[in-house]
């Protein structure tokens, strides 16, 4: 029976002279269940491109989870037992304390720009606590004789500055650097440029200044403090869990602020982002759906007569459901598979030969990053399958409550 509920639904699909003009309302349904279903599939993809690329290019100069103090100075004073407390700190692979700041720099002319400075320790001992370290493209993070500094790309590009050329910092004015009837006086410093890094992202490349801990603490009339301390775990996505259980051990007045905790407002922007383009994008498939109600219900019309004939044969109403069930599905597997592998397409295409650019100085990156997930391509499938096989309900239902005579004798 079923074998022979398939040939009529094919049959009732292919061209005919008669009814071409269904089998075109049937093509337009499959190319919207194309057209939903790809640009769901890549869309999705860049989002999740956007979320990892951004997250990967954070956490290049971010560290997992970061341990500062309340406070008016917001410094850390005496941190080396705070800092091995952090490391007895079960989930911790590697810690290091780091001094951040902001200041003027300037090179050969009397153009300045705001900058920030951040001071991380120096040497083969330091801890690898993120991976700006590995992204030098001309010079090193030594530091040279310690007084060295290590500047973005497009920072240096802008200050025209090279390896071996000196950069200029103002620091902020500050209570430490008084000068003559206690006038705040700003420091100037000057630093040989022993590296420059790129990271790919626009924040960190635009404005970022790398110095030796110490010469930081210099630079900043720190003294001994820091301003906190960068710890590495065992998977960043159980900072969470780490940033809890420092914050359980250190207590007031530190506190421990994980990576996602830092870029809320971007990561959060983001999901939104993904959340409204899947239900606007959805909604094309469920044009589509309607589509395929549409189509199905001018087959019922179209084939009372048949139908009436079949049913007055034998053919039960189980089976006429069947028949338009079968229709339906096709329409929608077929759209679906075809959506499915141009939309995949697609993706790989954008992501493998970055097809689309970006300007960097607005979006952060450097072209449209596309990575597919599985689940989510997986999801999107049955998703569209099982509107398509919803949407033939209807028709399928008014097909087999069909009356034999009164079809036979429809016109």
């Amino acid at each position: 029976m079923m074998r022979l509920e398939w040939m009529i639904a094919w049959r009732y699909l292919r061209s005919r002279r008669r009814s071409s003009l269904l089998s075109f309302i049937s093509m337009i349904a499959i190319g919207g269940v194309i057209v939903g279903v790809s640009a769901l599939i890549v869309i999705l993809g860049v989002m999740n491109g956007l979320q990892i690329d951004l997250r990967e290019k954070i956490l290049l100069g971010s560290p997992d989870v970061r341990v500062q103090s309340y406070g008016e100075s917001l410094s850390i004073a005496n941190w080396e037992p705070i800092l091995g407390a952090v490391l007895d700190v079960p989930g911790v692979v590697a810690a290091g304390p780091f001094v951040l700041t902001q200041a003027l720099a300037s090179a050969r002319s009397d153009y300045v720009e705001g900058v920030y400075v951040q001071g991380i320790p120096a040497g083969d001992s330091a801890p690898e606590v993120t991976d700006i370290r590995d992204r030098a493209i001309d010079g090193s993070f030594s530091f040279g004789a310690g007084d060295g500094a290590v500047v973005g790309r497009l920072l240096a590009q802008r200050l025209n500055l090279f390896p071996g050329d000196t950069l200029r910092l103002i620091s902020p004015a500050s209570a430490r650097n008084s000068g003559l009837l206690g006038m705040l006086v700003p420091q100037i410093s000057a630093f040989p440029v022993t590296g420059i890094f790129e990271t790919g992202m626009y924040e960190y490349d635009n404005g970022w200044v790398y110095l030796e801990l110490g010469m930081a603490q210099a630079f900043a009339s720190m003294g001994r403090a820091v301003s906190g301390i960068e710890v590495k775990t065992t998977d960043r996505w159980a900072a969470p869990d780490v940033a809890y259980r420092i914050d359980s051990t250190l207590g007031f007045p530190y506190r421990a602020i994980d990576w996602q905790t830092q870029n809320r407002s971007l990561f959060s922007a983001l999901k939104l982002e993904k959340l409204a383009m899947t239900v606007i994008l959805l909604l094309i498939v469920l044009v589509a759906a309607f589509n395929i109600v549409g189509t199905l219900t001018m087959v019922v019309r179209d084939k009372t007569r048949e139908i009436g004939i079949l049913r007055a044969m034998g053919l039960p109403a189980r089976s006429v459901r069947r028949v338009f069930l079968w229709q339906g599905m096709v329409i929608g597997g077929v759209g679906t598979a075809l959506g499915a592998a141009l939309g995949v397409g697609a993706a790989i295409a954008l992501g493998r030969y970055k097809l689309i650019a970006l300007d960097a100085e607005i979006y952060f990156i450097d072209h449209l990053p596309v990575v597919l997930e599985w689940r989510d391509t997986l999801l999107i499938v049955v998703a569209s399958v099982a509107i398509a096989t919803l949407a033939t309900l209807y028709p399928a239902r008014e097909a087999s409550r069909l009356y034999p005579v009164d079809a036979i004798r429809h016109e």
